[in-house]
């Protein structure tokens, strides 16, 4: 029988390591402008020797004021030594007129910025449903959208609604279609049959992958597959058990039964698919020059805390200051009380505990590291978006038609970095055009929006003739310009742009 014996053997090997340096970088690098307010907030939170430098902000702009000049407006913001008080609104005028100009004149004001108030959701749903409803149909929209339960359904009858108010029937479910269209999906049903049927109308709407049997299984079968009776519904159906299964995962993934409870109705603000962006890069043209600008360096002007970093450098050197105490009362307070400062760090540096100097050094180093990759997101979105710029400069001065096909590969090899750099310093973020639209990163990436911009103009075209286009007449159409393209392809871009099929139109 063999003995079994230990030892030690030492081997070099080569392995790529990512530091927790690089990790937090490329973290900061992902977030988007919004993501990044609130990862500063944390930080600061968190970290005592990172502080927001304090800066005076224009009134008008919101830019950061070099003394009392700003240089977006171009103007002074000092306030009137004879500045007297105002009685009435007509003793702004002076005031109102100005900032309305440089308002409208400024190429950096953002109206949303004005917006500050949070509504509740029934309450924006009553708002978008007023300019669609006449008049009259205000008090049945109001007691339809008051009598709505926690999750979202409607519990009174219609024939009782229109008894209460006094209405025809067929004017209560009108008004009731219109809201369950422009609520949060599901809202507004009656059952929960109604509610999950809304959304897999919704999901179907968005072209998203529904699992065959889901709808008829909601339909027919919808308290057998709450009672998990799922081979009698296979069975019924004519199907496998498996795909039955299936759609239960679908249903319980993509489906709720409580659409006015989740996140999205929570913050729900507008009737669209479309959600407020802030843009990340603004791109604006100067003296005919393309100018690229990052929102942030404008917005977060982060710092060391002075004290902490004159500590941490003191701990760092382990030696008293040079400077002595003073008490000359003629000398200059200024003067004084940096002495006196002084001699605090040097007496902190004396008698500091270790605890003490590891405290220092690890919050004064952990802030210094976090403006650091905050610059560094800064500087590489600096020079993506630039080369974005060159490379598509026509589309930036011309329109969506002069939209190039460009590749995520290509710039990262122009920029001199991987491709999951730009990736990542680009994904979730937006850009304003000089045209002051706001569109994502990946629209660059995306050939396809000069194919959708012509169906569009060819539509509209034939629309004002009176000769709807049919999506098989559009390909023909496409085709003459050099541009072959699938039937459905037309389709799903004409969906995305929210045009009907000409049949409907």
């Amino acid at each position: 029988m063999a003995s079994m014996e230990q030892g030690y053997e030492l081997g070099q090997e080569m392995r790529p390591w990512v530091s927790p340096s690089l990790i937090e970088a490329n973290y900061i690098l992902s977030l988007s402008q919004m993501e990044l307010q609130q990862a500063i907030s944390a930080e600061i939170d968190e970290n005592p020797a990172l502080e927001m430098e304090e800066s005076s902000i224009c009134p008008v702009c919101g830019s950061i004021l070099e003394g009392t000049f700003c240089p977006t407006c171009l103007t002074s913001q000092a306030t009137p030594a004879d500045d007297h008080a105002r009685d009435s609104l007509d003793d702004y005028g002076d005031l109102a007129a100005n900032g309305t100009s440089l308002r409208e004149t400024d190429p950096d004001f953002d109206p949303m910025a004005l917006v500050a108030s949070d509504v509740d959701a029934l309450d924006q749903i009553l708002a978008d449903a007023r300019p669609i409803l006449d008049e009259r149909e205000y008090p049945v929209c109001e007691y339809i959208v008051q009598s709505l339960d926690a999750r979202g359904f409607l519990g009174e009858p219609i024939e009782e609604i229109a008894r209460r108010l006094g209405v025809e029937e067929d004017e209560v479910l009108e008004v009731l279609t219109t809201i369950q269209e422009i609520a949060p999906v599901g809202v507004g049903a009656r059952d929960l049959r109604e509610c999950l049927l809304l959304q897999i109308d919704y999901l179907d709407r968005i072209h998203a992958e529904l699992p065959p049997h889901v709808r008829p299984i909601v339909d027919q079968y919808l308290n057998q597959f709450a009672a998990h009776k799922f081979g009698q519904i296979a069975k019924e159906l004519g199907v496998e058990v498996e795909e039955v299964e299936e759609a239960r995962d679908f249903i319980r993934t993509h489906l709720t039964p409580s659409p006015l409870q989740t996140a999205q109705a929570k913050s729900w603000r507008s009737p669209t698919n479309s959600s407020y962006v802030a843009p990340d890069v603004m791109i604006s043209i100067k003296d005919d020059e393309l100018v690229v600008e990052i929102i942030d360096s404008k917005l977060f002007h982060l710092r060391v805390n002075p004290l902490y970093n004159e500590l941490a450098g003191k701990v760092s050197r382990r030696h008293r200051a040079d400077e002595p105490a003073t008490d000359d009362a003629t000398a200059n307070p200024a003067e004084a009380e940096e002495k006196e400062s002084a001699v605090a760090v040097a007496d902190f540096t004396d008698h500091a505990t270790d605890k003490e100097r590891q405290h220092v050094r690890q919050y004064s180093n952990r802030a210094k590291l976090f403006m650091a990759n905050i610059h560094q997101r800064r500087e590489t979105l600096l020079r993506i978006s630039q080369c974005i710029c060159e490379l598509q400069e026509g589309f930036l001065r011309g329109g969506v038609r002069e939209l190039r096909p460009l590749t995520r590969a290509v710039v990262a090899a122009q920029v001199g970095v991987h491709e999951s750099t730009v990736s990542r310093a680009t994904a979730n973020k937006y850009v304003m055009l000089p045209n002051r639209s706001v569109i994502p990163f990946s629209d660059f990436f995306t050939p396809s929006l000069s194919i959708k911009d012509v169906i569009k103009e060819l539509i509209e075209k034939e629309a004002a003739k009176g000769q709807p286009l049919t999506d098989r007449r559009i390909c023909d159409l496409l085709l003459q310009h050099g541009v072959r393209i699938a039937r459905r392809t037309v389709a799903k871009y004409r969906a995305e742009l929210g045009i009907l099929p000409s049949t409907m139109r």
